[in-house]
């Protein structure tokens, strides 16, 4: 039975500046479960996008895309998949903003087209992106990249009670069906979890202490629903203000001094 369950967020959280896992991350991660502490990602990546950290971890349970998909110890659990019309509607209006989109499920994904906002964003995540227009037609699509720097309001407006844009970084809005984020897949492994037979029956997650980690926009949300937010020394202002503790930033150790400073290691 588990004593409490910790939530890692990745970039800039769990990841370093070069997109690895410190040894002391994985070491602390590592005596987390010898204390009987369940460590869950939770990213706006996808699942394909982290399948190193996941392998370097030994972490088996993810909630990915800001919600959009969740597994538990390596077994699908929920995933918020968009409407086809919905999808071939904001394609239309950003391709008349002249914004790019690019189309996500947990195996992979595809843009609508290149442009600067996109190639800088796959630059710095060190990922080769595709151009394939109607990826979005013949594939399950749970998550949106929408490239647009400067007029989120215009989809904010225009797709109220349909879609939920979160900034995560000046480049794109991660985007997802209306009302998922975070928190929500978090929900979905504290309830459903209990309830597979398959993977554990007896889990008991809405009982135990939730702690978690992060350190931008989309991770407020999450703060908001776990008892026990740390945010990162390099957060967000905004993110520090709703954290129980500050602890240090993602290439100095953060990680476990968080975990030593609520006796989870």
């Amino acid at each position: 039975m588990y004593q409490a369950v910790v939530f890692f967020d990745l970039d800039g959280t769990l990841m370093q500046d070069d997109k690895t896992v410190a040894a002391s991350s994985v070491r602390a991660i590592q005596q987390l479960r010898a204390n009987h502490v369940l460590p869950v990602i939770a990213t706006g990546r996808n699942v394909f996008e982290v399948q190193d950290v996941m392998t370097t971890t030994g972490i088996d349970s993810i909630v990915s895309a800001n919600g959009s998909y969740v597994a538990y110890q390596g077994q699908f659990l929920s995933a918020h998949e968009l409407d086809k019309e919905l999808l071939t509607d904001i394609t239309h209006f950003a391709n008349r903003q002249q914004n790019a989109l690019a189309y996500y499920n947990n195996a992979g994904f595809a843009l609508s087209h290149r442009d600067a906002l996109t190639t800088s964003n796959y630059r710095a995540l060190r990922q080769t992106a595709r151009v394939a227009p109607h990826f979005y037609e013949h594939q399950h699509i749970n998550f949106l990249l929408t490239f647009d720097p400067l007029n989120a309001a215009q989809y904010r407006q225009r797709y109220r009670g349909r879609l939920h844009f979160v900034r995560n970084n000046p480049r794109a809005l991660d985007t997802m069906q209306w009302g998922v984020s975070k928190a929500v897949g978090i929900q979905d492994i504290l309830t459903k979890a209990v309830g597979i037979q398959d993977i554990l029956t007896k889990a008991h997650l809405t009982k135990v202490p939730t702690y978690a980690f992060g350190d931008q926009l989309n991770d407020i949300e999450m703060f908001r629903m776990i008892q026990t937010p740390i945010a990162m020394g390099n957060g967000h202002p905004q993110v520090k203000q709703l954290a129980r503790y500050v602890t240090a930033d993602n290439m100095h150790g953060g990680i476990a001094q968080g975990l030593q400073h609520f006796d989870l290691i």
